[in-house]
């Protein structure tokens, strides 16, 4: 899925409207945060009682973002049927920001959800770069970390990279994912672990600190073949 944004607004702009609008039906708070901030909502689209300041912000039909979150600074796309659960922060760094990743002229600050997507409760998600979490992929359990930047200590600057959690992914619950790492599609990733480099064998169970690849996984099994992404 693959979204470039018709404008953008201010995330502290964003974040006050949303602040404001909590009080008010979910109706009334949709019309302010499309008219204020140019948000986009398909039918059925929702959120919670959380405090959203994106730059941008597309959620597709039926998607849902819950309670008590906090969405700034990244620009942020949800599919069909795309799930954000509940005490989650969300963050990135705008591109205009001056004092950190100046020379990375291409960075993409955004958190994009395929179609049935999920990020459960009690996560971290840092959007200083492009952050893509597959269609029917699982971001499960709780206090997992994804980490998009990190200190580059031989030139004492911060560098960032893209992370990307592959289609019908599972990933288990306090998990470190950083910088330009890539669980491949139909992966799971073990309670735990962390994830610190791309890698590319699908259908494979990943485990450790840091996460290697320790079996092959059942290529018939029902989690890689739903078409529904809960999972009763």
């Amino acid at each position: 899925m693959s979204f470039v944004p018709t404008s953008s607004t201010s995330p502290k702009r964003a974040l006050i409207v949303s602040g404001i609008a909590l009080i008010l039906p979910w109706v009334l708070r949709r019309w302010l945060l499309r008219v204020f901030c140019g948000y986009s909502f398909a039918e059925g689209a929702r959120i919670g009682c959380s405090l959203i300041g994106c730059s941008s912000l597309r959620m597709g039909p039926s998607s849902r973002i819950g309670h008590f979150n906090v969405v700034k600074g990244a620009r942020v796309d949800l599919g069909e049927l795309a799930t954000i659960g509940d005490f989650n922060w969300i963050s990135g760094l705008s591109p205009g920001n001056r004092k950190h990743f100046t020379e990375e002229t291409g960075r993409d600050p955004a958190f994009i959800m395929g179609r049935h997507a999920a990020l459960t409760s009690r996560h971290y998600i840092d959007c200083s770069n492009r952050v893509d979490i597959g269609e029917f992929a699982t971001v499960a359990g709780a206090r997992s970390q994804i980490l998009t930047h990190a200190i580059d200590f031989k030139r004492n600057r911060q560098v960032s990279a893209p992370v990307r959690v592959g289609r019908y992914c599972f990933v288990g619950t306090a998990c470190i994912v950083l910088k330009g790492s890539e669980l491949p599609d139909c992966s799971v990733l073990a309670a735990g672990s962390s994830l610190s480099r791309a890698y590319t064998d699908t259908f494979t169970l990943y485990s450790g600190v840091p996460a290697k690849p320790v079996k092959p996984l059942d290529r018939d099994a029902e989690y890689f073949r739903r078409t529904r992404g809960f999972v009763a």
